[in-house]
């Protein structure tokens, strides 16, 4: 990575995440994105895309809140815990860099205990998305929010088959060999069946398409914003 940083200085893209610039990203996925991977502290097209949403949306850099980020992304980390006006919770059932260990559907933590809550790239993963997202929504609260993101493919329903244990099955029916579900266009309705709240934001949208190019950003992510519910 310091190897690459060095030859590949320039100014042509911007991570908003840690300030670097370089003439571009790394490749990164399983079939290899151009332009994907910051090298400095590895944020990817959607971290870029959501600290932007945080800091031209949101009070989330200024506002005194409490917040629980389950499975933590290593380049929010330690940016997060410098964050004098947040009290910061990290948690996963894995992870070493987690603080707390947790299972979304069993979250340790006392009804409306937080003022936001991150969980990003989680529910396609786990054995019941709406009793996590039901969690999520107890422990937020009363005006908490927060982001729950997974991947979203052009489908109109989610595909799900629970019998399907078989890794080498789930990669090729769900794209992921830990991956249990395929989410649809039916994302956002189906988590509000947990009684959360979510709205479908279009943020990357509203941004000048030079902006997208600088930092590289997702140009047909959607948002969603997770509320209080029921």
């Amino acid at each position: 990575m310091r190897l690459f940083a060095q030859l590949n200085k320039g100014n042509d893209v911007n991570c908003p995440v840690c300030n670097h610039n370089y003439k571009k990203f790394l490749p990164y996925g399983r079939i290899a994105r151009e332009n994907a991977l910051c090298p400095n502290c590895l944020a990817l097209e959607r971290h870029r895309l959501m600290w932007l949403f945080l800091k031209e949306k949101t009070d989330f850099f200024s506002a005194n809140l409490k917040v629980l980020h389950i499975a933590p992304e290593h380049c929010f980390i330690e940016r997060f815990e410098a964050l004098s006006n947040l009290e910061y919770i990290t948690a996963d059932l894995e992870s070493p860099l987690a603080k707390v260990k947790m299972d979304v559907h069993k979250i340790p933590f006392e009804n409306n205990t937080f003022d936001v809550v991150f969980c990003n790239h989680v529910m396609e993963h786990v054995e019941d998305d709406l009793l996590a997202c039901s969690e999520i929504n107890r422990v937020l609260k009363k005006e908490g929010w927060g982001i729950i993101q997974s991947p979203v493919y052009n489908l109109k329903e989610t595909i799900e088959d629970k019998t399907i244990t078989d890794p080498v099955e789930r990669e090729r029916i769900f794209g992921q060999r830990d991956h249990v579900r395929k989410y649809g266009n039916d994302y956002a309705a189906r988590l509000r069946k947990s009684g959360i709240g979510i709205e479908e934001n279009l943020f990357v949208k509203e941004l000048p398409v030079e902006e997208i190019k600088k930092h590289s950003l997702p140009e047909k992510e959607i948002i969603f914003v997770c509320k209080k519910g029921g």
